[in-house]
């Protein structure tokens, strides 16, 4: 039997476990955190936004993962972590808005569920919303929206793959060492213990270019930290909708109350949390009237693995066979597709051509081809390198 040590899991090493053990594959999971999805995974906004994704091909990509979480559910069963609502979107001047128009026709013509509405349609969209805090014309709808519940995932698809019966975890085990034979790497050592494998996946997340490093690698890849903060049930109208509006991206919760992240707020941070979450609290309620009434019940800091040119780092490692890399921002939406590749890669499966640009050996270049990132350097969001 194959046998992988997955290093990480969040939500990619949850579903490159999941695809190895349907593959046959035998996987030992090794964690530093105490469980699945408390860390990256466990603190993002966690919605779909495969609408911001360029070029053509990394939409595509993203949106074969969003699809993939509609085949995942049907596999795995059991309560679901993928909740459908519109994503609607505004600008506060002409040239912000002219850019989602020409977003919205770019998405339009690559297949994307999108259309503009008149702002009056809000009420019945989102009756949460202030009409007044609307302060144009026109808004973007984008219908095939979601957001994820990022530990439900990995659970669930960790689970799934335990089920299977060839699957074992290491929670609290922080990885000090990849054990080599000449250049193969042969396995994971975390203190004292070691574990023999094939082959070894880094699904570490904001600490991918550690792992790397123990192999003496250099992974190119910014830890940038953002804060979301989250309310308790809103009385009265529930948010029906992922809101993304100039200083704020809002969402729902599982519990009738809502989830605030802001470019704005994140390029501020400096390692903690002090006053943001009452600011975040502001900005929603301004928006949403209902957040008046609902206090804040959490705020976390999650530290985003950012590769330098912004797309995912999958493939094996140069200079280090056995070795396998999967790291990756918006990993949420790009989990289902990443981890099936990646399983059918590493067992001894062909190339496979959609992953072919992300591979870590290309030449990485500063450029940033993902929108959502663009928004994060236009606002100065800073990298833990940086704070």
């Amino acid at each position: 039997m194959y046998r992988v040590v997955v290093v990480g899991a969040g939500v990619l090493g949850a579903s490159v476990t999941y695809h190895l053990a349907r593959a046959g594959a035998q996987v030992i999971v090794v964690e530093q955190a105490p469980g699945p999805a408390t860390g990256t995974s466990g603190a993002t906004f966690a919605a779909d936004v495969t609408h911001l994704k360029t070029p053509y091909a990394y939409y595509r990509l993203n949106r074969q993962g969003s699809e993939g979480h509609l085949r995942l559910a049907e596999e795995v069963g059991g309560p679901g972590w993928r909740h459908p609502v519109p994503h609607v979107q505004w600008a506060d001047d002409e040239d912000g808005q002219g850019a989602l128009r020409e977003r919205a026709a770019r998405a339009r013509e690559w297949g994307h569920d999108c259309r503009l509405a008149p702002a009056s349609a809000l009420r019945d969209l989102v009756p949460a919303v202030d009409p007044a805090a609307c302060p144009v014309e026109e808004v973007v709808v984008h219908g095939g929206g979601a957001w994820f519940d990022a530990p439900r995932f990995a659970r669930a698809l960790l689970g799934a793959a335990a089920r299977r019966g060839a699957v074992e975890t290491h929670y609290g085990t922080p990885v000090t060492g990849l054990p080599r034979a000449g250049e193969r790497v042969t396995g994971v050592r975390a203190g004292p213990r070691t574990w023999h494998a094939d082959a070894v996946v880094n699904c570490a997340g904001p600490g991918a270019d550690r792992v790397a490093a123990l192999a003496g690698l250099r992974l190119p890849l910014r830890r940038v930290p953002g804060l979301i903060a989250t309310s308790g049930p809103l009385p009265g109208h529930p948010l029906t909708a992922i809101l993304s509006v100039p200083g704020l991206d809002l969402r729902p919760t599982a519990d009738g109350g809502v989830l605030a992240l802001s470019w704005e707020v994140d390029a501020r941070l400096r390692g903690a949390v002090e006053g943001f979450p009452q600011e975040l609290h502001r900005r929603a309620r301004a928006l949403v009237p209902g957040v008046a009434g609902a206090r804040i019940t959490d705020a976390r800091i999650g530290v985003r693995p950012v590769p330098l040119d912004g797309l995912p780092l999958v493939g094996a490692a140069p200079g280090a066979p056995g070795l396998y890399h999967l790291v990756s921002h918006s990993g949420v939406t790009l989990a289902p597709v990443l981890g099936r590749l990646a399983a059918e890669e590493i067992t001894g499966g062909p190339p496979a051509p959609e992953l072919a640009a992300y591979r870590p050996d290309r030449t990485v270049a500063d450029a940033v081809h993902d929108e959502n990132l663009r928004a994060m350097n236009h606002h100065g969001a800073k990298s833990q390198a940086e704070v």
